[in-house]
């Protein structure tokens, strides 16, 4: 039986309403592109309508991202390549589905999230929880995990547009948020995460995950945007597409996150990616 490879990538620079006026980026559409470009380029995953399907801007809908992931994950079997990759907004918000305000999720935000909420754990983890074992699926999240980006941009305000630089985070709405302000020590259940922290090391291992994933930056930063080259784009999605095309796809995945870690740090950049699997999974080759 041959092994598929399917790649799901989102990208979110025009957030509702469609144009002027909404929490907008300028990197995002830019990073899927770098993204899609470096899987066929290395022949991770062809660029063919049957195995990359790409969303950006107002087709990024609620519906439509957690329709795609169904579609990446769905007859998934052992051996089997998929990739889920998002450049966009993040945010978090206390957990208001238990009976218990006893933690806070981070989100991932689509295009409609005003109106038709934001993407949680609990929605990947629904989708996650029958994934055969042995599928390998990297989880490429280029987003905030923290609430500091609102002050950050708030100082940047009058750095020159040329210089500027933007941190992917949106403020939840207040109903979700308003618990977080009042008690900032709940504790933190990330977005396909664990409750494991990296310290000083860069690779976490999480045994039994059924998946691995890239995170640009720790739970506690903001991911950042800026002009590099000429061009907008994610910091971390820069590094990772660079290095991965020096490298080529037979690095291993702790040695790529290395990589990337190095490269942002000699650009400047403050964010520490993380990356996440078991002891197996990051010891082996990229996507594989």
């Amino acid at each position: 039986m041959s092994i598929a490879k399917k790649a799901f990538l989102v990208g979110i620079n025009d957030y509702a309403p469609v144009g002027p006026g909404g929490p907008d980026l300028r990197g995002c559409v830019n990073d899927v592109r770098d993204m899609a470009h470096t899987l066929n380029a290395l022949g991770i995953v062809p660029a063919a309508p049957g195995t990359m399907r790409i969303v950006t801007d107002a087709r990024a809908t609620r519906a439509t991202i957690l329709a795609g992931f169904k579609w990446l994950i769905t007859g998934a079997k052992k051996g089997d390549v998929l990739a889920f990759y998002y450049s966009g907004h993040g945010s978090q918000v206390a957990d208001v589905g238990g009976e218990e305000l006893d933690g806070k999720d981070e989100t991932i935000c689509p295009h409609d999230f005003a109106t038709a909420g934001m993407i949680k754990d609990d929605d990947f983890r629904a989708l996650l929880a029958g994934l055969p074992a042995g599928v390998n699926l990297d989880v490429i999240l280029d987003s905030c995990h923290s609430g500091t980006g609102t002050k950050e941009l708030a100082a940047l305000a009058t750095v020159p547009e040329e210089q500027s630089v933007a941190y992917r985070y949106v403020e939840p709405p207040i109903d979700w948020g308003y618990v977080l302000e009042a008690d900032p020590t709940l504790p933190q259940r990330g977005l396909f995460k664990s409750n494991a922290t990296a310290g000083a090391k860069e690779a976490v291992i999480v045994p039994g995950l059924n998946h691995v994933l890239w995170a640009g930056c720790r739970d506690n930063q903001t991911s950042a945007e800026a002009p590099i080259g000429g061009v907008v784009r994610g910091a971390f999605t820069y590094c990772f597409c660079q290095a991965l095309r020096r490298a080529g796809a037979t690095i291993t995945r702790r040695r790529l996150d290395g990589l990337v870690s190095t490269d942002l740090r000699r650009m400047g950049y403050s964010q520490v990616p993380q990356l996440e699997g078991t002891k197996a999974s990051i010891s082996e080759k990229v996507f594989t």
